[in-house]
């Protein structure tokens, strides 16, 4: 496996867990309101999971590898790439902070729960797509072999000296749960996303 398909292999966690808010979404619209606890969980995902391991990767590891190997770091790609970071966190933070307020019983803070997670949804979604498709080629094309496998290996201390060992299981644990809850009909059908995101790693 290359450092840029681990990085895949979250992608598609991520956007699953996406999915998922999308209905959380639909559900407070139509009044069917989720548990408290739910919506913390799914932030912390997005905090964690998303935020502060997988960007942490690209952020300290991926890009500054690519920097020196001849990518600007202050423009194109990169540039926009931690741009977009900034703006999912604030949208993450808006998120956080309507889910205290809901816990707290005000039901106004539905709006603010639905719409920063409409907003986090469209960037998300397309920043993984010029990840996707455009970053991790040049990434590719740009490091080697041994250059991947170094990367992988920073990738791995990383995860465990941020987020501590196993926990990165428990997250795709949750992803399962919220699946079935939320997405169940490819699940019957046995299409979990959340298994096949699992078995990339």
């Amino acid at each position: 496996m290359k450092a840029t398909d681990q990085l895949k292999a979250e992608h598609e966690g991520i956007l699953l867990m996406l999915s998922i808010l999308d209905k959380v979404c639909e559900r407070l619209e139509t009044k069917s309101k989720p548990a408290e606890r739910e919506l913390e969980r799914i932030v912390e995902f997005l905090q964690v999971f998303a935020d502060k391991c997988h960007h942490g990767k690209e952020e300290g590891i991926l890009f500054p590898a690519l920097v020196q190997a001849g990518l600007p770091g202050d423009s194109g790609p990169i540039a926009v790439m931690l741009s977009e970071h900034d703006q999912g966190r604030r949208h993450i933070r808006g998120l956080a902070g309507a889910v205290q307020r809901y816990g707290a019983g005000q039901e106004s803070a539905i709006a603010g729960i639905v719409g920063h997670s409409r907003r986090y949804i469209a960037l998300l979604s397309l920043h993984i797509m010029k990840e996707n498709d455009v970053l991790f080629p040049m990434a590719d094309q740009l490091l080697g072999d041994q250059g991947q496998e170094e990367l992988l290996a920073r990738f791995d201390m990383l995860e465990t000296e941020r987020i501590g060992p196993g926990r990165h299981d428990r997250f795709h644990d949750l992803l399962e749960e919220l699946e079935l809850a939320y997405l169940p009909e490819p699940v019957r059908s046995g299409g979990s996303k959340a298994r096949e995101a699992r078995a990339m790693r």
